[in-house]
């Protein structure tokens, strides 16, 4: 993973190679602050890092006040057009600003924010999406390009560049996967500042996940990323999950159990989804990077099973139990209240084989 530049946003180092995080919005009235309060509290519950919210008006900024002080993780504030909401929120407490330097309003302006940014040790992400390319290099590339979004958001950059501030996280969403992925990839190679991944506008849970996945896995895989929103339409909640998932699934949030679980076919000897389910309901207190595997049939199963920490191997009468790799021993009964309680057991030191 290319090693960027560290910013924080409040105490959260974001890049310098610390972990990727994960970050959502909220979709309440900020002005709102109690109802804004509960979503922050509830994105926080499902594992999220960092939440922004829109900071619009005079009221949404009051709100920031109240929201910064009682809120269990940094806050982001994304303000466009009007520079003194993005000064306000600041002075507020809020603990990372999302804002395009160019839709502002000349030098000087950003010469102000850029002093109370300073002073206040905040940060900025310049987010450049597709739709939001200056007209001048539209017109130059003939259309939205990935080399294109990346000159727009280090044009942004610049500005900020000019008066001393560098405390820059920068991001190029588009809702094309192939130009999202080129345009990270360039921006990668052409700065050091830390980038914000995602793809824009992904859509509803299941279709939006998948593209998200794809897209944010594909820039993951080749060490490209420092933090993560999926963007989802609906309850932010799913967006938390979806890219808590991504990062455990390429390894690199090692909090959860693994879960390991054969497709099933025509030889399934004993109930594969009702056995992992129990496992992934019942045992997501449990934060050890371990791997569990329920397998339904005596093929690749006991070959699987043998290689998890804890796995199950279905067969005509019951199933063979591996622990780490030793011989295994036959169970029989309840075999979803077996494995979760070995689990257990193993997490706690007192499983044997």
């Amino acid at each position: 993973m290319k090693v960027t530049q560290t910013v924080f946003a409040g105490k959260l180092p974001i890049g310098g190679g610390h972990p990727v995080t994960v970050q959502s919005m909220t979709n309440t009235d900020t002005a709102d602050a109690e109802k804004t309060l509960a979503q922050i509290n509830a994105l926080h519950q499902a594992g999220c890092d960092i939440v922004r919210l829109s900071a619009y008006n005079e009221a949404c900024v009051k709100a920031v006040r109240v929201l910064c002080d009682r809120s269990p993780v940094p806050l982001v504030a994304d303000i466009h057009f009007d520079y003194r909401l993005a000064i306000r929120s600041v002075e507020n407490g809020i603990h990372k600003v999302r804002i395009n330097p160019g839709n502002i309003g000349g030098a000087a302006r950003v010469k102000e924010l850029a002093a109370c940014l300073k002073a206040h040790k905040v940060s900025v992400r310049i987010g450049v999406n597709a739709g939001s390319v200056e007209k001048q290099i539209l017109a130059r590339d003939g259309g939205v390009t990935p080399r294109g979004m990346v000159d727009s958001a280090l044009s942004h950059a610049r500005l900020l560049e000019k008066e001393g501030f560098d405390s820059i996280v920068l991001s190029l969403k588009s809702s094309d996967i192939r130009d999202t992925y080129a345009a990270y990839t360039l921006a990668s190679q052409c700065s050091d500042y830390p980038l914000h991944l995602g793809i824009t506008e992904a859509g509803l849970p299941e279709q939006g996940t998948v593209r998200s996945a794809i897209g944010i896995g594909a820039l993951l895989l080749s060490g490209i990323g420092d933090t993560l929103r999926v963007s989802l339409t609906g309850d932010p909640v799913h967006e938390v999950r979806a890219g808590l998932q991504i990062l455990r699934a390429l390894g690199l949030r090692k909090d959860r159990i693994r879960l390991v679980a054969c497709p099933t076919c025509g030889r399934t000897a004993v109930d594969v989804q009702a056995i992992a389910r129990a496992v992934e309901e019942e045992l997501d207190d449990i934060h050890e990077p371990i791997t569990v595997a329920v397998m339904g049939c005596v093929v690749n199963g006991p070959g699987e099973a043998r290689e998890a920490d804890i796995g199950i191997a279905g067969g005509a009468d019951g199933a063979a139990l591996f622990i780490k790799g030793c011989p295994p021993r036959k169970v029989t009964g309840d075999l979803k209240t077996v494995l979760v309680q070995t689990v257990r057991d193993y997490v706690n030191g007192h499983a044997r084989p």
